[in-house]
This record gives C-alpha cells, sequence and structure tokens, in this order.
C-alpha cells in the first residue's frame, strides 16, 4: 500500500465504485491520457493489485433477502478436516465467505440465503459433508454498511 502513488490510488478508488467508466472518462478524473490509465491498470493487474471486476449483484431483488453468520467449532483440528470444510464450503454458492478466527469460534461463515428454509437446506447440507463440533447462527436483520470498497 505504501508504495502506490496518489494517481494509482486515485485509479483504484475510481474502479473500486465503478470498474465500466470507460478509460477516457478515468483519465479525465485523474488527469491522465487514456494510454497512461490503460498502462497503469495493466501494471496494477500484473501485480495482482487488482483480484477481479465484477458486477454486484442486488441480493433482495435476486430472492436472496436474508444474510446469515454461521459461527462454527470445528470437531477436530487437523489438516484432514480443515480441508474437507474447505472443500465443502468452496463448493456452496450460499457462502460467501469464510473465516478462519481466533478466539471461541473457530470458523465464521457469511451466506446469503432466501428464507429460514432455505438456511435448514444449507446447514443440512454442509453438516452432512462435515462433522461439526458446534454450528450456531445469527441472521441479519439490517445491513446499515456492507461494501466491497478498501479504504485507499
Amino acid at each position: 500500500m505504501r508504495n502506490i502513488d496518489e494517481t494509482n490510488r486515485r485509479i483504484l478508488t475510481i474502479l473500486q465504485r465503478d470498474a465500466t467508466i470507460s478509460l477516457d472518462a478515468l483519465g479525465d478524473k485523474v488527469g491522465l491520457s487514456r494510454n497512461a490509465c490503460w498502462r497503469r491498470i495493466r501494471t496494477m493487474d500484473e501485480a495482482g493489485l487488482i483480484r477481479a471486476r465484477v458486477a454486484l449483484l442486488d441480493p433482495g431483488k435476486l430472492g436472496l433477502g436474508l444474510t446469515v453468520f454461521m459461527q462454527i467449532k470445528a470437531e477436530r483440528h487437523d489438516a484432514d478436516w480443515l480441508e474437507a470444510f474447505a472443500r465443502a464450503t468452496r463448493a456452496m454458492p450460499e457462502i460467501q465467505s469464510v473465516y478462519r478466527m481466533t478466539g471461541e469460534l473457530d470458523y465464521l461463515i457469511r451466506a446469503r440465503v432466501s428464507d429460514m428454509g432455505d438456511y435448514d437446506r444449507l446447514y443440512q447440507r454442509l453438516i452432512s459433508r462435515v462433522p461439526m463440533g458446534d454450528v450456531s447462527a445469527s441472521f441479519v436483520m439490517e445491513e446499515i454498511k456492507d461494501t466491497t470498497e478498501l479504504p485507499l
């Protein structure tokens, strides 16, 4: 982060908000030609600073209005269990994020489902694939802030 100059920082900030912006419009916003912008973006792509350019969808309009955070305690703490858990969670499209945690719980999962019945089906599939020590869930009542934008 410390090696990114101010122009690249401005380019990345704009791209995080709208990756569909034209090179001409981007150049106007940062004071560069379209070719200079393209070279900088390509360099940042090659360096791995830009992982992907995606479309962010409205989950509610797609029938996925319920966000659930699942708190997992592992049954075991060995490489085989972890591999089975990683494989299972990666294969479930409802699961958007999986984090290995410090503290009392081992893993935190963020998933999007349509309703409680859909969550129960996700839960049943997960526990049928990987033995769990304990699973608890919290459901989001209101999204106050949800962003993919990193602070640059």
